[in-house]
């Protein structure tokens, strides 16, 4: 089971919490979050991929971000359209191709940002409460990577609350996803459960639940629900 840690803000706790060792750190770029990040990611294991958070951002923009910070996967948390996200994917792919093409003859430089040489993994977020309509899934799932599905409040994510999890009993999908929304230490035995079960779950995504404050993670606290999620 994959871990991603979302809504890093802080050089120092982002290297904390790398060495950990999750799959994914995210990084909100988005200026109403409370965890907006604008400062400079240090450099991270390559075993961790780094994905921006966007919502309903131009693409220009977001393709601008994944070539500062090299980002290796862009996670959409807001009402992206399928045309919008097949578009991006496109101009993502030019975009690689064309690097890869520029620099074939370069050695990539130490601590250089680049666009990825591997494909971008797109995620697209849907927000679910006590029911949701798979159906509207199917147009996305050709064109990205993993769904993922966060509980729907106030906030574009970080509200700090599950949603009902028997809902996702009517996910008709074979599209693998994170699963995210309020998960805590106190959820350990409820993401057990639902980890043994037949769907396809790639990821589980913490975020406030594991916070001293807006964007400062409890190293221990995560450390510990890595173990426990490990372990039977």
């Amino acid at each position: 089971m994959k871990l991603k840690v979302c809504g890093m803000k802080y050089t120092e706790n982002i290297e904390q919490v790398a060495g950990i060792s999750p799959d994914y750190l995210g990084f909100i770029f988005y200026e109403k979050s409370k965890r907006n990040f604008e400062g400079i990611i240090p450099e991270l294991p390559k075993s961790i991929k780094k994905t921006g958070v966007f919502v309903n951002e131009y693409k220009e923009i977001v393709i601008s971000l994944v070539e500062e910070y090299g980002l290796e996967a862009i996670q959409l948390h807001g009402d992206e359209s399928v045309e919008y996200v097949a578009e991006l994917k496109n101009q993502l792919t030019e975009r690689r191709a064309l690097f890869i093409e520029e620099n074939k003859h370069i050695k990539k430089q130490k601590n250089k940002h680049t666009i990825s040489k591997n494909e971008i993994e797109i995620i697209k977020v849907f927000g679910i409460k006590d029911n949701f309509n798979f159906d509207i899934l199917k147009p996305y799932e050709a064109i990205i990577d993993f769904f993922l599905f966060d509980t729907k409040g106030k906030e574009r994510g970080g509200n700090g609350v599950t949603f009902n999890w028997e809902v996702l009993k009517n996910y008709n999908s074979t599209k693998p996803f994170f699963l995210s929304g309020g998960i805590g230490l106190e959820q350990i035995e409820e993401v057990k459960n639902i980890i043994k079960t037949d769907l396809p779950i790639y990821a589980l995504d913490v975020n406030s639940k594991f916070e001293t404050k807006a964007g400062l993670k409890s190293v221990e606290n995560i450390k510990r629900f890595k173990y426990e999620i490990s372990t039977n």
